[in-house]
């Protein structure tokens, strides 16, 4: 495989494919966990290499439950992606985040059931730490980006705490305001796994929440309508892919250092020569450079 990116997307509801990009290469990563939700795209955007995956398949044919997790963050590190920008859809749990707004979160409460957001087991095991579940210094290079733009309806919101739920159900009155009582800004199906996944894989991670409407706390919830959610996703699609464009040009000028580049350094438990040969040749892209 000869296609390589530094720097890696995940789009999420609406954001199916970068337009920008050019030099396009379709490229198919076998990984040890499956494949992952859709071919990569790999092109060139502001200069640099890029590796672009929609998250649900570029038709959106996979519920959030039925994503291959371990695999698009694995084929992203096979690409040799060192920074991951993850897009999502959101609903916002606080109303001075309307729709249109964008959330660079910096927390999340995992409410998801039917996960598996490790890659270890199988007689290797790991304990990062994730305290910060997302690189400050990726997330700040995505706030800064989102402000040095002229982006009409969207204000910026920096940090907050980002509810992961399991879905395909949206919640119900009574989680919603439990979310809100606990301070959270948006919730969504997504992104908690990608972000341990992502720092298993010692990628930088960050998210672009999206706010599509609000959760159903909201007096006015009843009202919104399918379609208004729907101009809503392409207004952010669009929106999006200017943000990630301006991050791009940015981190191929100045990549930022992030603590996720050595996350495994001190999280492996198991001594390496005592671990299964099997699990070790699974885990080598990411076990690699401590063997």
């Amino acid at each position: 495989m000869t296609a390589q990116a530094k720097i890696g997307i995940i789009g999420g509801s609406g954001l199916y494919k970068m337009d920008a990009l050019t030099d396009i290469e379709e490229i198919q990563v076998s990984t040890p966990f499956g494949d992952p939700s859709d071919a990569l795209i790999v092109g060139t955007l502001a200069g640099a290499r890029v590796a672009f995956l929609a998250r649900h398949g570029r038709n959106h044919t996979l519920m959030p439950s039925e994503l291959p997790f371990r695999a698009n963050i694995y084929a992203m590190k096979t690409l040799g992606v060192e920074y991951l920008i993850s897009a999502s859809a959101v609903g916002s749990l606080q109303d001075e985040a309307k729709p249109l707004d964008m959330v660079v979160p910096d927390q999340f409460i995992d409410r998801t059931k039917n996960r598996v957001s490790t890659f270890f087991g199988d007689g290797i095991v790991a304990h990062i730490a994730f305290g910060d579940p997302v690189c400050t210094h990726l997330a700040q290079v995505l706030a800064d980006a989102v402000d040095s733009l002229d982006l009409p309806e969207v204000t910026l919101h920096r940090g907050g705490t980002y509810v992961c739920m399991e879905g395909p159900a949206f919640s119900t009155r009574a989680e919603s305001n439990l979310y809100r009582s606990w301070g959270a800004r948006v919730i969504g199906m997504t992104n908690l796994p990608e972000a341990k996944l992502a720092r298993e894989a010692e990628i930088a991670y960050a998210t672009l929440a999206l706010v599509t409407d609000y959760d159903c706390w909201h007096p006015d919830h009843d009202s919104v309508t399918v379609d208004m959610v729907i101009g809503n996703l392409m207004k952010n699609a669009t929106n999006a892919q200017r943000v990630i464009q301006t991050v791009v040009e940015r981190l191929h000028t100045n990549p930022p250092p992030s603590e996720a580049h050595t996350a495994l350094k001190y999280a492996v438990i198991t001594p390496l020569d005592k671990a299964p040969a099997a699990t070790l040749e699974k885990l080598h892209l990411l076990l690699g450079k401590y063997l």
